[in-house]
């Protein structure tokens, strides 16, 4: 008897011929990412080197993307995506580190040169969705993109979420969202707390933000920090999380968003945002930003545990765009958060007591983490030109961090530079980032040294 291997867009499109399904529609992309800089690192031989295009300073990683749509009956629908990553044995030849955390704990291979990592497949997507009049539910695996919750897109891979979401649009110019979360495969770094209070861990105050790893007790290995190990789905935080949100834009110009999320046993989150289209002056729009998280439940409890008198966390955000010169984007973005917080204003599914990204407008190009955090003052300025031949962009961030209790302000500023190519379906992006953080890059008296990096993106879209 022969075998007959079948991709998995293969297998899918026969599923679903059975059953006569209608508008299939197949999509994905492969990926190709590296990374690499001439930070400081410690070589084989215990002395310190730095060196752009080190392997020991460098990541890399490859992704395989294959997703499907189709149409069930009149107004169901359903979609399925699957991921694949490898480092087609890039690691310890090129690169000592993976871009992404899916691969999982290196295991022993036997060579003298260092450990492997394991390459990865999983179902990153698997849903269905019912539209019946102007209500639509979409319910399992599936991407979200909520001011607090969200999947994050700028890595080689997402982390996704089992879910289920109900959007409805009766009401003129307004839409409602309901959601419950119940699983992710993204790093929850929230579980420290739980990991504390089941004794694994024994913290020292201030240790609540070390202590990252995730609920499911793996960190990502990679360098994103978003995924957890092996890409697995675990119990989203603690119990769950709810979300309500209301989207209105009955003054044309001005779409205003309000969002509360009740994270089961963790916290409560409040996000409201509002962006304008100025009519005074053409191509010019104006935003504003405000976010609360209180923790509560078990989380509270540890975080009274350990002493920490820091709670609710808090933040504002202003921002001016001006997009009234042809190919050109301009904005300019200010945030502060207050000092006493502990959960950082960001992405809640992805490391928040790490470097999660956060949607506050002054989020850096590359370097998570900062603008979200406790006493944050940060600023952004961002320019992107389409110059016909590239796009070209340029970010500049700062930020200084001085929470409650710190002796010391800790500051970090990023340069980013990018040039962006198509060449039909091959996305190309070259990046140089210059980043000077006092908490980066260390010498021997404990101060940040600034340092350079070097990222490639290739993405070919099928």
């Amino acid at each position: 008897m022969k075998l007959v291997k079948m991709s998995l867009a293969a297998a899918v499109l026969l599923g679903a011929s059975a059953f006569a399904v209608d508008n299939i529609k197949v999509s994905g992309d492969a990926k190709v990412y590296y990374n690499t800089n001439n930070a400081d690192y410690t070589g084989t031989d215990g002395n310190t080197h730095s060196g752009m295009f080190d392997k020991e300073a460098s990541a890399a990683d490859t992704a395989l993307r294959i997703g499907v749509t189709g149409d069930l009956l009149k107004g169901v629908s359903f979609g399925a995506t699957g991921y694949a990553v490898s480092t087609l044995g890039l690691e310890n030849n090129l690169v000592n580190n993976t871009w992404t955390g899916a691969h999982g704990a290196p295991v022993a291979n036997g060579s003298s040169f260092g450990a492997a990592v394991d390459d990865k497949s999983w179902m990153s997507e698997m849903w269905i969705a019912a539209t019946l009049g102007k209500t639509t539910a979409k319910v399992g695996r599936m991407e979200l993109d909520t001011p607090l919750a969200f999947s994050e897109s700028w890595s080689v891979a997402k982390n996704t979420f089992d879910a289920a979401v109900l959007i409805n649009q009766d009401l003129p110019d307004t839409t409602l969202v309901g959601a419950w979360v119940g699983k992710g495969n993204g790093v929850n770094a929230l579980g420290a707390a739980e990991v504390y209070l089941e004794g694994v861990f024994s913290l020292a105050p201030g240790d609540l933000e070390g202590a990252a790893g995730g609920y499911n007790n793996l960190a990502a290995v990679g360098i994103d920090g978003i995924m957890g190990s092996g890409a697995k789905f675990g119990t989203f935080m603690n119990k769950g999380a709810y979300a309500v949100a209301a989207v209105n834009n009955s003054f044309k110009p001005l779409t205003a968003q309000a969002w509360y999320y009740n994270v089961g046993n963790v916290a409560d989150a409040y996000w409201l945002q509002a962006d304008i289209n100025c009519q005074m002056v053409k191509g010019l729009s104006i935003g504003g930003q405000y976010a609360n998280m209180d923790p509560k439940g078990k989380l509270d409890a540890a975080l009274n545990t350990l002493s920490l008198s820091q709670k609710d966390s808090d933040a504002y955000a202003v921002k001016l765009a001006y997009e009234g010169v042809e190919n050109l984007k301009v904005s300019a973005a200010y945030s502060e958060t207050d000092k006493d917080g502990v959960l950082k204003i960001a992405n809640v599914a992805t490391n928040n007591l790490g470097t999660a990204q956060s949607k506050l407008y002054t989020e850096a190009w590359w370097n998570y983490g900062y603008v979200g955090a406790a006493g944050a003052e940060s600023y952004n300025l961002t320019a992107e030109y389409n110059a016909g031949v590239a796009k070209v962009g340029v970010y500049f961030t700062d930020v200084d961090v001085k929470p409650t209790g710190a002796t010391e302000t800790t500051d970090m500023t990023e340069v980013a530079v990018t040039v962006s190519k198509s060449f039909g379906a091959l996305d190309a992006t070259l990046a140089y980032i210059s980043t000077d953080a006092d908490d980066q890059n260390e010498d021997i008296n404990n101060q940040g040294q600034r340092y350079d990096t070097i990222q490639a993106y290739l993405t070919l879209n099928f």
